[in-house]
């Protein structure tokens, strides 16, 4: 037993994944690959909580769909004109790259905190996946209320915890195998979100032939009147939230992880086969059904109502789908940190921290503040790696300052992220607005505490 034992762990530890050096080209993936991923990570569990909560803010209909709109376009457009590029030119990892500039130890530092806050968004996929699996199996299990902080039953831990280790075997396989299981599963989970807000119409008295379906949609879902205790949102909230929504990924450049797999860096653009789908479509539908069941914030619910055990299993699916390549950003996050772990090792210690964390309800009914505060707080590395590609050459600024000066910790780094964060939190702004004048204030604060570096002729 043991000699079989070691024998698989030597083939785990064989998976390479260019942790700690470029990608090699002749690894690079097809525009296919990526267009399953995107696919099968926005079309998520989470999208019934967010298009649910809308509902529940009180937008209108008409805010709802232009902003939608343009928050969509703008996310992508950050993809494949900030993520993308940086990722194709140096093939490496965000991780990897923080730590030429900012020094081990500052990385460290963000190493640590962008892990556990992707542990706690891949938890509160895992948590909605739950609340599908305990009404659909006839578990019996009650769905939090939107004011629960901690677990409400044993049940609710033992089942959160279960599904955690199921969802984590999957993210330690890796790229291939998430791109490759993404692919069979986004369409027909698409597909259920369709379905299940169609089989919703009637319930809210849409007729046959759709003549009152703007109607019934302005009037019983998007009708703008907030449910008790709920901030009312409007355009420009749904659209900077739509922007934001991914906004560790695309404006912090989370995802250089995968597009450094890219072959160009107009692959950014794939995003939109998950984005349109998913951050519009599906959260328009999971309005629909959550106006359904009276305004009542229970995923699992909503799903079996509207479609019955088809809805419960793409909750399920589509919280795999999505929490996956979440638990391996979060492994990738702390590969430089534990330098002598393969990343096999890691992926599964956080999934189960994922697992653990899942069992907290509060991270699934506050989920559109914390996508926000999370957003935030990853924001200022993003302009700080933005500017030290772009910038810096072109005002003759060495690049990688903690890299060729031997710098344990680049207090420069530090200056930018603790600064930001701290201008961020006065701001007079809704939480919602406030990452895009920190970001530009990131970018300038940093270029300006290196200015006196400037060399005597252009650098590259």
């Amino acid at each position: 037993m043991s000699s079989k034992i070691a024998s698989l762990v030597a083939k785990m530890d064989e998976l390479n994944e260019f942790d700690r050096e470029p990608v090699h080209l002749d690894k690079l993936q097809p525009a296919s690959r990526f267009a399953g991923l995107f696919a099968g990570e926005h079309v998520a569990a989470t999208e019934f909580v967010i298009g649910a909560f809308f509902v529940l803010h009180g937008v209108h209909a008409r805010d709802l769909l232009l902003g939608l709109l343009l928050g969509n376009v703008l996310a992508i457009l950050s993809w494949t004109f900030i993520c993308a590029p940086i990722a194709v030119r140096t093939r490496l990892t965000l991780y990897w790259y923080l730590r030429r500039t900012a020094g081990p130890g500052l990385t460290l530092i963000y190493n640590v905190a962008n892990a556990l806050l992707y542990c706690i968004l891949a938890g509160a996929m895992i948590s909605v996946s739950a609340t599908a699996i305990g009404i659909g199996f006839g578990f019996g299990i009650p769905t939090p209320s939107l004011n629960d902080i901690l677990p409400n039953s044993v049940e609710w831990v033992a089942l959160t915890i279960a599904i955690g280790i199921l969802f984590t075997i999957l993210a330690v396989l890796g790229f291939a195998a998430l791109s490759r299981f993404a692919q069979v599963c986004s369409p027909w989970l698409f597909l259920i979100f369709v379905a299940g807000a169609i089989a919703t119409f009637p319930a809210l008295g849409v007729h046959a032939n759709f003549d009152n379906l703007y109607e019934v949609m302005r009037t019983k879902v998007w009708n703008g009147t907030p449910v008790p205790g709920q901030e009312q949102f409007g355009f420009w909230q749904i659209a900077f939230f739509a922007w934001f929504a991914n906004l560790a990924m695309h404006i912090g450049l989370s995802d250089m992880a995968l597009f450094r797999y890219a072959r160009h860096w107009s692959y950014g653009l794939l995003t939109s086969t998950g984005i349109f789908p998913g951050h519009y479509l599906a959260w328009v539908c999971s309005g629909i059904m959550v106006a359904g069941v009276d305004r009542s914030m229970d995923p699992g619910r909503m799903a079996y109502t509207a479609a019955g055990l088809a809805g419960v299993l793409a909750v399920a699916i589509a919280g795999w789908t999505t929490a996956n390549p979440t638990i391996y950003r979060a492994g990738l996050a702390l590969q430089s940190v534990t330098p002598n772990w393969p990343r096999w090792k890691l992926t599964l210690s956080t999934g189960l921290i994922t697992s653990f964390l899942a069992c907290f309800p509060v991270f699934f009914v506050r989920l559109l503040d914390y996508v926000a505060i999370y957003g935030l707080v990853l924001m200022p590395i993003g302009a700080v790696v933005f500017a030290e590609h772009w910038i810096f050459p072109k005002l003759a600024i060495p690049k990688y300052e903690a890299e060729t000066r031997g710098l344990v910790l680049n207090w420069k780094v530090l200056v930018v992220w603790a600064g930001t964060l701290a201008l961020c939190a006065v701001m007079p702004l809704h939480l919602f607005y406030r990452w895009l004048p920190g970001y530009f204030a990131a970018i300038i604060a940093y270029v300006a505490l290196n200015l006196n570096r400037r060399s005597a002729s252009p650098c590259c």
